[in-house]
């Protein structure tokens, strides 16, 4: 082994995991429904201080079946499911055209808490998709105007020619469109609730679509 490979394996062995208080989770008290809850424990990692909540890791799967995955930010969450957005022609949503199907994954570690999402992709109209956008920072609309998404990029140089040309056009049109820009909604048939201990006797509340409703069920840590 050189000593670059046990350099690593040291400091990665060194790492503690939840060195912070936990709190309790008594999964009886859990509402009916997922999406109450995960508002609630969204609420409580912005009041713990976890940074950036909003972030959360997207799996999907390519036109063969394998697995991708990326973070990005959640844009919603409601009655219709969680929402998210990007360009239909990037990677991702290639694949979503092909495969609409995805997992999303919440970590908050600040409280030792993960949430899981799975369920079919559905995009929305354009409309929606418009308004998305709009909704959002000038950056991120100079963002969805630079360039092609997940296209090979010939050099750094011509990412800062586009960028500065993007950002000028967000601030003077600032209703302008990204025609490929498409907000998605990941409809849940199952959201998975963690919360971890300190002697490694985590909870895992799953609630299980069925029919109109959900099914409750605790898992095995």
């Amino acid at each position: 082994m050189s000593d670059a490979q046990q350099e690593f394996r040291e400091l990665l062995h060194a790492q503690r995991v939840w060195d912070v208080p936990l709190p309790d989770f008594d999964p009886s008290t859990a509402p009916p429904a997922p999406l109450p809850l995960f508002h609630a424990w969204f609420a409580e990692a912005v009041a713990a201080g976890q940074p950036e909540p909003h972030t959360m890791t997207l799996a999907t799967a390519d036109a063969e079946g394998l697995p991708d995955v990326r973070t990005l930010m959640l844009h919603d969450a409601d009655g219709r499911g969680w929402h998210f957005a990007t360009h239909a022609t990037s990677v991702k949503g290639r694949q979503l055209a092909a495969r609409p199907h995805a997992a999303l994954g919440f970590y908050w570690p600040a409280q030792g808490r993960q949430v899981r999402v799975r369920g079919p992709v559905s995009p929305a109209d354009r409309a929606e998709s418009r308004a998305d956008l709009r909704a959002r920072s000038t950056g991120a609309l100079a963002a969805a105007l630079t360039g092609s998404q997940s296209e090979v990029l010939p050099s750094r140089e011509e990412l800062v020619r586009a960028s500065e040309a993007a950002w000028e056009r967000a601030r003077a049109e600032p209703d302008t469109e990204a025609e490929t820009w498409t907000r998605y909604t990941v409809e849940p048939v199952e959201v998975e609730f963690f919360q971890g201990d300190a002697r490694r006797r985590h909870v895992r509340l799953r609630y299980r679509r069925d029919g109109a409703g959900w099914v409750r069920e605790l898992l095995w840590p």
